[in-house]
């Protein structure tokens, strides 16, 4: 741990720790008050180093340490009936005595954090079984159940495992999220609020590329092929590769972890996302303008004012900028995510609720779906470029 820059986020007694590698790469694990780590949670985060999944895993399995101990609770003592209040608690809707109010003054998880919070717990506490600690709780969670309707139709044709894997903890029933989407209007509107060239891109390429903002802000100059017949041969029609880089100076992360590389200075691999001559332009108006010369990171997105002028554009400062120009465009607070929702939305509807078109132009393919899912729409397909031009107001 000698080359390690450490940051530290307390919360409550025990606390999260972040790790910044020198290779650009960061951890999470849990320390005590003394600066001591927590041997248990930093063994099972250790099986996620490398993922998201690693620090949002840190601060549920923090808040529920951090129960224990107020319960005076050894993790070899904890039950599943113990469990269950936790997760009331927290939030669930259990039929028994909770006990003691706890995180008071904090709003209760809503469902998506509910189902997170019970995997991270049932992963915790089989990981402990398995090292032979508390195995009693470890058959209790490990448990399986046959596959749902819903299963058979999320996995295309039912080609799904005889057995999924269950968990007592998470929510039950169905559930159906309600994306919020961009109001009408909004992309024009905001458009006309901003006043930079980088700014106009970013509102263009959220809207017609559907991208993430992590994504966005973690593009390099050598991932762009915006002109036909690129050097990739990956891709015939204007593109950009989405390529994870976790070592990307502003923080910006790819979620897709697609295998990527570079050849002689052309970029291979890595999710592949058409691009709209709208973006076209807006890069070109850009770069042209706005982009500093000499720019030695690479970085499609820079800082236009301040002392940091012409270094890489964070995540955060990208959606400030968009808070900003929501306001003044009488929209309230646009969130990044919106766009992405609205493009969805958009591609489904062009394409007559066509779910693996939908899939591939936002690049929603999961490892599992990957798996189970045979087909793979071309992105020549006539159907796919009908239904992005469509979008993009060329049909």
């Amino acid at each position: 741990m000698e080359d390690e820059v450490v940051q530290r986020v307390v919360v409550g007694d025990l606390r999260v720790q972040q790790i910044n590698r020198k290779d650009g790469q960061r951890s999470w694990t849990i320390v005590w008050p003394e600066g001591t780590v927590h041997e248990e949670a930093d063994r099972f985060l250790r099986r996620h180093d490398g993922s998201g999944t690693q620090k949002t895993y840190a601060y549920y399995l923090v808040d529920h340490l951090r129960w224990l101990e107020r319960e005076c609770l050894a993790l070899d003592k904890v039950r599943l009936r113990d469990l269950e209040r936790y997760m009331g608690i927290v939030g669930a809707e259990v039929r028994m005595p909770l006990g003691e109010p706890w995180r008071v003054g904090k709003r209760p998880y809503g469902r998506s954090a509910l189902s997170t919070a019970a995997a991270c717990l049932k992963g915790f506490y089989l990981h402990q079984s398995s090292l032979g600690i508390n195995g009693e709780l470890g058959r209790k969670l490990d448990t399986s159940r046959l596959p749902s309707r819903a299963d058979r139709r999320r996995s295309f044709l039912g080609h799904v495992k005889s057995t999924l894997p269950a968990n007592q903890l998470a929510p039950s029933g169905p559930h159906r999220r309600h994306p919020k989407m961009l109001p009408d209007g909004a992309r024009g509107k905001l458009l006309a609020a901003v006043n930079a060239a980088r700014d106009r891109l970013v509102v263009t390429w959220l809207a017609d590329g559907g991208l993430r903002i992590g994504e966005l802000c973690g593009l390099h100059m050598v991932d762009l092929h915006l002109r036909e017949n690129a050097g990739c041969g990956e891709c015939r029609a204007p593109h950009l590769h989405v390529c994870h880089r976790p070592g990307n100076p502003n923080r910006a992360e790819a979620k897709t972890k697609h295998p990527w590389r570079v050849e002689h200075g052309i970029v291979t691999g890595g999710l592949i996302k058409r691009v709209s001559p709208a973006m076209v332009h807006a890069y070109f108006e850009y770069v042209i303008t706005e982009y500093p010369a000499g720019a030695g990171h690479g970085m499609l997105l820079v800082q236009l004012h301040g002392t940091d002028t012409g270094q890489p554009w964070s995540p955060v400062g990208a959606r400030r900028m968009l808070g900003r120009a929501g306001k003044r465009a009488g929209l309230g607070l646009v969130k990044p995510h919106a766009f992405r929702h609205t493009f969805a939305s958009a591609v489904l509807d062009a394409a007559d609720g066509n779910l693996l078109i939908a899939r591939d132009a936002g690049g929603w393919a999961s490892a599992a779906m990957v798996d189970e899912v045979y087909g793979h729409v071309d992105v020549h397909d006539p159907a796919f470029d009908a239904a992005l031009r469509a979008v993009w107001g060329e049909a």
